[in-house]
């Protein structure tokens, strides 16, 4: 089976290490009872990081399911990882064996506010590397928008997908815990123009996990934000944690989720 976006709405996935306790197996049951288009495979425990015949096995069994794969979950540190031991090369063979077009990493391993100028060029050096290798195989390289790393302000971010911009880096974006709604859409209108994929939760500022429906609100506000995006928005909408880790909450989530898409998408049809 083929999975094609609808218009312009990204298409409703979930990212596997939601629930990092569970097989793949499991997973691609709960994601079809979900009837969700695809999973980003995490890279530390479902497909770990260099594990060929895992990846392929787990690859089949997505596509198999009549799902895709949507990107592979890396927790590969660009200007950290080589000199950790984890070889880009090893990331990547697992990545495409999977059948991923997407790689996930993460912007070094300091908050921007942390890192000097030597630290911001080794990653920006590294990930132009990486990216350029992703390429030649196939794939894209984005960047996690995550605390921690260099893509934890938008500003930072802005300027890190600037210095990457000849490999043709991308960035996931999700609503940081703790910011405003109005900073979190600046912030995603912003990085519209780089934007890859989505990873859709609902979390009170407390980072207490609560049901998706909860933030239809600012979660429809950012879908028609992200569809407005140049190049036609992201591909995939992946949500990521539930309430209480719980299975049973997925399908309340994806119903949501899938609800919204399809909403900003007949609002974009309309004359």
């Amino acid at each position: 089976m083929t999975i094609t976006r609808i218009g312009r709405r990204p298409l409703p996935g979930l990212v596997s290490i939601t629930f990092r306790g569970l097989p793949p197996r499991e997973i691609v049951d709960l994601v079809q009872r979900a009837q969700l288009a695809g999973i980003e495979w995490g890279g530390d425990v479902h497909v770990p990081h260099g594990d060929v015949m895992r990846a392929r096995e787990v690859g089949a069994m997505t596509r198999d399911a009549g799902l895709a794969v949507a990107a592979y979950g890396s927790y590969y540190r660009a200007g950290e990882s080589e000199g950790e031991g984890l070889e880009f090369a090893r990331v990547l063979e697992t990545a495409v064996t999977l059948g991923a077009p997407l790689i996930r990493v993460w912007a070094g391993n300091r908050g921007s506010a942390d890192a000097d100028k030597a630290c911001r060029d080794r990653v920006a050096e590294d990930a132009r590397r990486v990216g350029a290798a992703a390429a030649a195989a196939g794939a894209r390289v984005a960047f996690e928008f995550h605390s921690g790393t260099l893509t934890d302000t938008t500003g930072s971010a802005v300027e890190l997908m600037a210095a990457t911009a000849e490999a043709g880096l991308l960035t996931y974006w999700q609503p940081p815990v703790g910011w405003t709604h109005a900073d979190c859409l600046d912030s995603l209108t912003r990085l519209s123009p780089h934007l890859a994929n989505l990873h859709v939760f609902h979390w009170l500022h407390t980072g207490e996990r609560r049901p998706l429906a909860e933030g239809a609100g600012p979660w429809l506000s950012y879908l028609r934000a992200a569809v407005a995006a140049r190049g036609g928005g992201p591909r995939w909408a992946l949500l990521e944690y539930v309430r209480d880790n719980n299975p049973a909450q997925l399908a309340e989530d994806a119903a949501a989720l899938t609800e919204w898409a399809v909403q900003v998408d007949m609002e974009g049809e309309r004359p």
